[in-house]
């Protein structure tokens, strides 16, 4: 049996835990989110990225950005993937307007596999830029998965 999603926990958790006779405490804003309806407010829906020259989307999967709050903290995530061909730290692009960084926040991503290594770190700086770390010229960047993006905020 395969555990539930990252996605589903966090859509259901808050709502699980409102509705729960359970002798657990839940903070007041992840009840009262959840009793709104869902558990995750979206604070701004999902938008596309503005990639760098020479990045292509995946196709039907261009790569957005979006922000949530849960229990009264912020998230930016991200979704999406492209082909790339980085060989040192590089800009993938910008988030879109409306979504604000305010601080360095950063996560793991999927990369294609070489010798072993499959993830890359990706930053996202106060400028709006998306930074793709870990590419070199032994270990070149062909693609990377945004979906497992999920950073703090506030």
């Amino acid at each position: 049996m395969n555990p539930p999603s990252r996605r589903a926990l966090l859509t259901t958790l808050p709502v699980a835990l409102a509705s729960s006779s359970a002798i657990l405490a839940a903070p007041a804003s992840a009840t009262s989110v959840a009793s709104a309806g869902g558990g995750v407010e979206v604070v701004v829906g999902w938008k596309p990225l503005t990639l760098r020259a020479g990045v292509t989307p995946f196709p039907g999967d261009a790569p957005q950005a979006r922000t949530v709050r849960v229990a009264g903290t912020s998230f930016l995530q991200l979704r999406g993937g492209a082909s790339v061909s980085f060989t040192t730290d590089a800009v993938l692009g910008t988030l879109p307007t409306g979504i604000a960084v305010t601080k360095l926040t950063r996560g793991l991503c999927s990369r294609n596999n070489f010798n072993g290594l499959i993830v890359c770190r990706v930053e996202a700086d106060t400028k709006g830029q998306l930074t793709v770390l870990g590419g070199t010229t032994a270990s070149k960047i062909t693609w990377v998965a945004l979906d497992s993006f999920s950073s703090v905020l506030a």
